[in-house]
């Protein structure tokens, strides 16, 4: 007996490739691998592709064109190289890979490990903690710049702040910025600028350069010099890709020297503007300001003139006038209404003469004599209507008028009325009434 089929899941090597891909991508951080490089190639697009190899093994890896950029070395077959690198699989041939995001030279290896643990100690200490940071002041009264008195840096620095704020004072605190004895330097120059307190900020700068070059920007003494330093602190290292231990200790990191200048020094040229604008809305506000106060004092002027003495006697005197008159109107008014009214009175007063209602109280009283009697004899007539069909109508029923008619009640010696021979016993004695008189009977 065959057994029953089950459904298998079955991928297409598509789907296979793009699974792996996720897998590998998710399951492994960003890490470092060490090993020779070969088979270097540098198309037309920008991107690298090579392979990193050891004795035992080697793995393809690809190097895309915004990453390569920032390399600082010339690559060439069989150079030993440290790469920072996320595992992937290029998923149209199955190819599992290397996508680069950092490559320098091996011998960088050491410091770059020492620059990851010196940032994890001092992260952990909450050295870079965003709470720490102090924002720059607006308007700086002075700038100080520690770098190298020689270099690149401190010439853009200065270009920079001429260009932006040609007033602005500038305090250089010259130190090496590369060797042995430019750590401690760096740390006494912002010890220096803190204590003197002659800066409202400070840019620590200098030009581009390899990890080792840059190396005393990732000491311990300055990154701690950097928090312990009394005003704002910029840090201008390098150029954009690189990134310093001072970078996370400082206030604000700026890509360049340049950017840091920048950053520190107001736009003269925005200020002027803005004073020019500024200028413009005291003006506008002034005239507003002074055209209110004029239109208020023209206000003022021509309310003191209604109110001005002469004026207001004046005013009262052809109030009084019209009051006077007004007075005399009424009066008059109220002598038309009097006699009106008196007038009114002698007709009511004649109208209301004790004679004249005598009269009328004769004629009335005459009148309602007659209707009273006339209502009498009607009232007493329909009575006797009345009277005389309800005693028609209780003869017609009447047991007299039956008994008129030759009928005769029987009644027994308790008086009530035979209706029926049951009723009576043989021998027993009865009364006969009748329309003149009784009868007494007895029963056979």
């Amino acid at each position: 007996m065959p057994e029953p089929s089950t459904e298998k899941e079955v991928y297409s090597v598509s789907r296979l490739n793009q699974a792996v891909q996720g897998r590998l991508e998710s399951g492994f951080p960003l890490l470092w691998v060490e090993g020779e490089l070969s088979n270097l190639a540098r198309p037309a697009s920008g991107h690298w592709y090579f392979s990193l190899k050891d004795a035992g093994a080697q793995v393809r890896c690809a190097l895309f064109r915004n990453r390569a950029q920032g390399v600082r070395f010339r690559p060439r077959d069989g150079m030993q190289v440290l790469a920072r690198a996320r595992v992937s699989l290029y998923v149209p041939r199955g190819d599992y890979q290397l996508i680069i995001e950092h490559l320098e030279e091996a011998g960088d290896g050491a410091l770059r490990r020492a620059f990851e643990a010196l940032h994890r100690k001092l992260e952990a200490e909450g050295l870079f903690d965003p709470a720490l940071k102090r924002p720059l002041p607006r308007f700086p009264r002075r700038v100080g710049v520690i770098t190298s008195a020689t270099g690149a840096a401190v010439r853009d620095i200065l270009a920079v702040l001429k260009r932006r704020f040609p007033a602005l004072p500038v305090m250089i605190y010259p130190v090496p910025v590369q060797g042995s004895a430019a750590a401690p330097r760096i740390a006494a120059a912002l010890a220096a600028a803190s204590d003197r307190g002659d800066c409202d900020v400070v840019i620590l700068a200098r030009g581009g350069g390899s990890l080792e070059d840059l190396w005393a920007f990732n000491e311990e003494i300055v990154a701690r010099a950097i928090r312990a330093c009394a005003i704002p602190v910029v840090s201008g290292i390098g150029h954009e890709t690189d990134i310093t231990i001072a970078d996370f200790a400082a206030d604000q990191r700026a890509p360049t020297p340049s950017v840091a200048a920048e950053l520190v020094s107001p736009d003269g040229r925005e200020l002027l503007q803005r004073v020019n604008q500024l200028e413009r809305l005291l003006c506008e506000r002034f005239s507003r300001r002074l055209q209110a106060r004029s239109q208020r004092l023209q206000a003022l002027e021509q309310r003191l003139w209604h109110q001005h003495p002469e004026r207001r006697l004046q005013a009262r005197a052809q109030r009084l006038d019209e009051l006077e008159s007004r007075l005399r109107q009424a009066l008059a008014r109220r002598l038309r209404e009097q006699r009106i009214e008196l007038t009114h009175l002698w007709t009511r007063l004649g109208q209301c003469s004790p004679r004249t209602r005598l009269t009328g109280m004769v004629h009335r009283q005459q009148d309602l004599s007659l209707r009273l009697e006339r209502a009498m004899a009607l009232r007493l007539e329909r009575l006797h209507a009345r009277v005389s069909l309800q005693a028609r109508t209780l003869d017609a029923v009447s047991p007299l008028a039956t008994l008129g008619r030759g009928y005769s009640i029987l009644l027994s010696a308790e008086g009530q009325a035979i209706r029926a021979p049951e009723q009576v016993k043989s021998g027993e004695r009865l009364e006969a009434r009748l329309a003149q008189g009784r009868l007494w009977c007895r029963v056979e």
